[in-house]
């Protein structure tokens, strides 16, 4: 017989044989002893955590006439033909190529006929959230009205695709990823059975790298035990998976901590040369952090889910302050964000190791700007006592401002025994006025509106930091290359300026959610924004040039109102102009 996969061989067949699921299996269990079953049933949950095992395996225990205790007897007749997929009453379905509504008429057709050999008869769907509308419309009618001795099982990764007047119509079952000791004890066991030497390690590593699912643990294992010489070892799993060695990571942070940038650099290059992605360099690291900080904690806990750990692992662990360990992984969580979305990784993993590098050891101290972002985002931490001073100081910038606008005149505040602490205050940042212009001067309504749309989806696609940072901004103006970005406080505006990766990764993010359509920010204060606004209008009809020679000069001219100006100010910003006689 032609060799099977793993995840074949060892597929469960009974209840008991689920890994990790003991709620769902004896709920399923129970309610097959008791006759308490019900016609339809929504398997969800990552792949390869049991879900389409466990529908035929209820398949098989509900039909079984030898079942004992809710399990079946796997001996049957009727249970195999069921394991083997010839029993005509048990229908497994793949809605991913029979997502039509033709298929789903078909089948509720069929229903209506009683079963012919078995005492149910089971439709097992897999992968459920693919079949279309229409197709889901009809199978709503047979949930709605189930027939006696017809029960659907239907299966997903994505339930929050399918249409609630389905689900509500059904028992949902979550099914969770699997722990790594539970799969660690699975594949250990199978190794055992199968008469296949190995190391521990090893297996620890092949669990993690599956990440909670039993099917991908199984593959793995497979491919680790074809690139083995007859032991599974450690060095076998890293290069089956791609992972790195704690000797790796012990060496990488241990100079990053100790602030020798050109030896991680170096360290950080070797891993590479070596094969290793970005994705799993990154994933690794933050499990190692992650495994740091609990190691502190609970040592106890992370030996028995790490397996054997290095003298250098623990005395990192003593050395790294809990403080940038969280510093760390904050970092290399963004990293991570950011690596999805780009097509040269490598550059961010030398940016995030320059700046682990050179991070300093004591706690870092809250900047003014990241306060403002804890008031507005909730993601930052900052003190009630901060945010207040904070408040206070934007309210009496916003009112000098004003004053200054007014009279030309600074606000008198307390006598100032040294200039530089008023000049401080008035200081302003620069803002190019030629770019503002000529974004104007291409910008459409539609194209706002594109953009307005897909505003919501971006910020969530970015990471932490700069998701805080965009909280304070709208999108005021967009052409089909650039477009205006006005931020509430100028603070915030200087740093997204100030931010060399924020401009990128909004581009990045945008190409994603629009189709040929990524246009490159622009950031200017909010309160800038009327100026500029009249300022354009009233030159909106001379020539572009005339536009560039304003750009350059150092104070934009407050405008004379004219018909020809207010209308092509309400072709362009639409509501967002109000008419001011003078």
């Amino acid at each position: 017989m032609a060799y099977q996969a793993l995840y074949r061989v060892w597929r469960s067949q009974r209840f008991d044989d689920v890994v990790g699921q003991k709620a769902i299996t004896q709920t399923l269990k129970n309610a097959i002893i008791q006759h308490k079953t019900s016609h339809a049933y929504l398997f969800t949950g990552p792949r390869g955590t049991g879900k389409t095992s466990a529908a035929k395996i209820f398949a098989k225990a509900i039909n079984c006439p030898n079942s004992v205790d809710g399990e079946p007897c796997n001996h049957c007749e009727m249970c195999l033909s069921i394991t083997e997929g010839r029993q005509e009453d048990v229908i497994e379905i793949d809605a991913a190529s029979n997502n039509g509504v033709e298929e789903i008429r078909f089948i509720r057709d069929r229903a209506n006929y009683a079963p012919i050999q078995a005492k149910y008869k089971v439709y097992i769907v897999d992968e459920v959230h693919m079949l279309s509308t229409g197709a889901f419309n009809a199978l709503l009618k047979t949930l709605e009205e189930p027939k006696e001795n017809v029960i659907f099982i239907l299966a997903t990764t994505e339930p929050h695709k399918i249409p609630l007047t389905i689900i509500s119509r059904t028992q949902r079952f979550d099914f969770k990823r699997i722990g790594v000791q539970d799969i660690v004890e699975h594949l250990e066991h199978i190794l055992k059975e199968i008469d296949v030497a190995f190391e521990e390690e090893a297996i620890f590593v092949i669990a993690r790298a599956a990440e909670g699912g039993m099917r991908d643990a199984l593959s793995i294992l497979d491919q680790a035990i074809s690139f083995s010489d007859g032991t599974v070892t450690l060095a076998d799993a890293m290069a089956v998976t791609g992972s790195l060695t704690y000797e790796m990571m012990d060496q990488y942070l241990s100079q990053a901590f100790h602030h020798e940038v050109e030896g991680a650099l170096e360290s950080l290059t070797a891993i590479l040369a070596e094969g290793k992605e970005a994705r799993r360099f990154l994933e690794d690291m933050l499990l190692y952090c992650r495994d740091l900080l609990m190691y502190q904690q609970a040592p106890k806990i992370i030996e028995e889910k790490s397996g054997q750990l290095t003298d250098s692992f623990k005395n990192l662990s003593e050395e790294i302050p809990a403080e940038v360990l969280y510093e760390y992984i904050r970092l290399l969580n963004e990293t991570q964000s950011e690596v999805r979305f780009t097509n040269s990784p490598n550059i961010y993993l030398e940016v995030v190791t320059v700046k682990l590098a050179t991070l300093k050891s004591a706690s870092p101290v809250a900047q003014p700007a990241l306060v403002a972002e804890s008031q507005a985002s909730g993601e930052m931490h900052a003190s009630t006592a901060e945010i207040s001073q904070l408040q206070q100081q934007i309210s009496q910038l916003q009112q000098e401002l004003q004053q200054l606008k007014d009279t030309g005149q600074p606000v008198s505040a307390k006598p100032a025994t040294n200039g530089k602490a008023e000049n401080r205050k008035t200081a302003t940042m620069r803002i190019p006025k030629e770019q503002v212009f000529q974004i104007l001067q291409e910008a459409t309504r539609d194209n706002l509106n594109q953009l307005r749309q897909v505003w919501g989806d971006l910020l969530d696609m970015l990471p932490v930091q700069q998701k805080a940072l965009m909280r304070h901004s709208e999108p005021i103006a967009a052409g089909p290359n650039k477009f205006l970005l006005a931020f509430e406080y100028e603070i915030i505006c200087q740093r997204a300026t100030d931010d060399v990766n924020l401009k990128a990764t909004l581009q990045n993010n945008l190409s994603r959610l629009m189709t040929d359509y990524a246009p490159e920010p622009l950031f200017i204060p909010k309160e800038a924004w009327p100026e500029l606004r009249q300022a354009f209008v009233t030159i909106a009809q001379e020539q572009p040039q005339q536009i560039a020679e304003i750009g350059n000069e150092d104070q934009v001219a407050m405008p004379q109102n004219s018909e020809e100006s207010v209308e092509e100010a309400q072709k362009l910003f639409g509501s967002l102009v109000t008419v001011v006689d003078d």
